[in-house]
């Protein structure tokens, strides 16, 4: 059988990048059992509830829901539990010394299979407050507004 090659989104988180300023982002590895694979490669994952802990020089992912395996039986695994992360042992010191500081989490912002193995992406994110929330979103308004302006513009409509 061929090795497989690419990238395959399984999940997205797109309301983490709505309620959370991203500083910086890292790509871990994810320790996974069997009927966990499976059920990620049928595409079934929700990211929504998951963040990120470190514990004892450890990277955890911690709510993220993987459902169990259709056709597993009593190997079957728990489909909240604590997924170990796979980082850079300098990575995790420091991304253990920005979240010591005040206001910083560890939110996963999508999951891929890249090349046969099973990655997350996890940002060092700050939390918004509802008036940035509706800042930014003003500003993508704007933007779209103005990207229709300029497309009219370019097609010979008058205003």
């Amino acid at each position: 059988m061929p090795k497989e090659t690419g990238q395959k989104m399984i999940a997205q988180n797109k309301k983490a990048r709505h309620d959370f300023h991203i500083e910086e982002t890292f790509e871990a590895g994810l320790v996974l059992v069997g009927t966990e694979v499976k059920s990620l490669r049928a595409g079934r994952a929700s990211l929504v509830d998951g963040f990120g802990e470190i514990d004892g020089h450890e990277a955890w992912l911690m709510g993220v829901h993987i459902p169990e395996y259709a056709q597993g039986t009593w190997t079957n695994h728990a489909a909240r539990r604590k997924r170990k992360l796979l980082l850079n042992r300098i990575e995790i010191a420091k991304i253990e010394r920005k979240v010591a500081e005040r206001g910083y989490t560890i939110v996963p912002l999508s999951m891929y299979f890249k090349d046969g193995r099973a990655k997350v992406e996890i940002a060092l994110a700050r939390g918004k407050k509802t008036w940035d929330k509706r800042h930014a979103l003003a500003e993508r308004q704007a933007d779209r507004e103005k990207q229709v302006a300029l497309g009219r513009r370019l097609k010979g409509f008058t205003d």
